[in-house]
């Protein structure tokens, strides 16, 4: 159950580079993926952390809501527009430089425990029981 969304948009870093450092925090708990994001090296790292600690806040505006459950579902890094520069290239040309953007999108659900489920017996076990029974009968 999605829990809270949060965006993050024309964030002037490569989405290339943003997707470093989401594919290490993509569905994991809030709580490991901020601690996980604080020892990596990177600078798209600070964004992150911020849209994480956005969704979190979103999440506590809902009182039902435990934010030690939530965890990240869906975390996407896509290309913003961009910048086109041009520079001084060989042999008089001049070659157009993209200055990428990106726009982050997170959601956050909260981890429900499944109920434990008694499995059924098959029709193969239901028929052995009534064969024994006939066995005993006798």
């Amino acid at each position: 159950m999605i829990v809270s969304k949060a965006y993050a948009r024309y964030i002037r870093v490569s989405p290339r580079k943003v997707r470093q450092v989401i594919d290490l925090v993509r569905g994991e708990k809030v709580i490991r993926a901020l601690a996980t994001l604080a020892s990596i090296n990177k600078g798209a790292r600070v964004y992150v952390e911020k849209l994480i600690k956005s969704a979190v806040s979103n999440a506590k505006l809902n009182p039902q809501v435990l934010t030690d459950e939530l965890f990240i579902s869906k975390i996407t890094a896509d290309g913003g527009p961009m910048l086109k520069r041009y520079r001084a290239a060989a042999m008089g040309r001049a070659t157009m430089i993209r200055r990428r953007s990106t726009h982050l999108a997170v959601e956050l659900a909260s981890v429900k425990k499944k109920p434990v489920r008694v499995a059924k017996k098959t029709v193969r076990q239901q028929s052995r029981r009534k064969v024994q029974k006939r066995r005993v009968k006798k």
